[in-house]
């Protein structure tokens, strides 16, 4: 299994994806989307050369491509990929990318939400194939202020209280998107805390922004990490296994 990541800052990578990748002896390369315009156009295999594509998230939007021009970039990578048939997961910004390329509506939430909060399986969503094993509520950690339509042809997979969309199927649950995450590790965690603290609130001044959580909380010793990692493996394995 060939695994390619596309990654939008320094300090948001992959976690325990590329644990799993190593655990289970597939070949993982990545693309550093933002790199200096300057170092040319980045690189990305052409869809016969991998197997999964994996899309993980960044503090920019969908529609920021004067910003980041090598968001027009990727979107078309995207799309090649899914036209090729390829197995598909975006986390994040991940899945807002492609959900737009499907042709969803990305748009600002009604609400920020940062933490660890229940995520809750649709009725549709449990007869996908890669969610089988899952329980009907599970905790994932959040960190996002936009927000995915479901694309046109696609399952609605998931919800939270805060985030009606959090997770959507597509092409018979070979193309994932995730708004939540489950690849997050204690030290990638700690990373995009301390590079992305300005989205984070003190309690006591949080106003309307009720999903917002501390870092103390991010970190705590309660934290669920290892069940987290155990259903991003299942749901990865499930992908794989998938028949063509």
């Amino acid at each position: 299994m060939r695994v390619h990541y596309l990654q939008h800052v320094p300090f948001e990578g992959i976690g325990a994806i590329g644990e799993w990748a190593r655990d289970r002896a597939h070949s993982l390369s990545g693309t550093e989307m933002f790199r200096r315009p300057e170092a040319g156009p980045p690189e990305v295999p052409r869809p016969d050369y991998l197997d999964l594509l994996v899309i993980i998230g960044g503090p920019m939007n969908v529609h920021q491509e004067s910003t980041y021009p090598w968001l027009k970039v990727e979107k078309d990578v995207i799309a090649s990929v899914v036209a090729a048939n390829k197995l598909v997961l975006g986390v994040c910004l991940g899945a807002q990318l492609v959900a737009d390329v499907l042709g969803g509506i990305v748009t600002e939430g009604a609400h920020r939400e940062i933490g660890w909060y229940p995520v809750d399986l649709s009725e549709a969503g449990r007869a996908i194939p890669a969610f089988a094993g899952f329980p009907a509520r599970f905790p994932a950690l959040h960190w996002h202020g936009d927000t995915f339509g479901i694309p046109p042809g696609a399952v609605h997979v998931a919800s939270s209280e805060a985030c009606a969309n959090q997770a959507f199927a597509y092409n018979d649950g070979r193309v994932i998107g995730l708004q939540f995450h489950l690849e997050e590790t204690r030290e990638s965690l700690e990373s995009l805390i301390e590079n992305a603290r300005a989205d984070l609130t003190v309690p006591g001044d949080r106003g309307a922004e009720r999903w917002i959580s501390t870092p103390g909380e991010l970190l705590s010793p309660a934290a669920p990490f290892a069940p987290c990692r155990d259903l991003l493996f299942m749901l990865l394995d499930s992908m794989v296994m998938a028949p063509d």
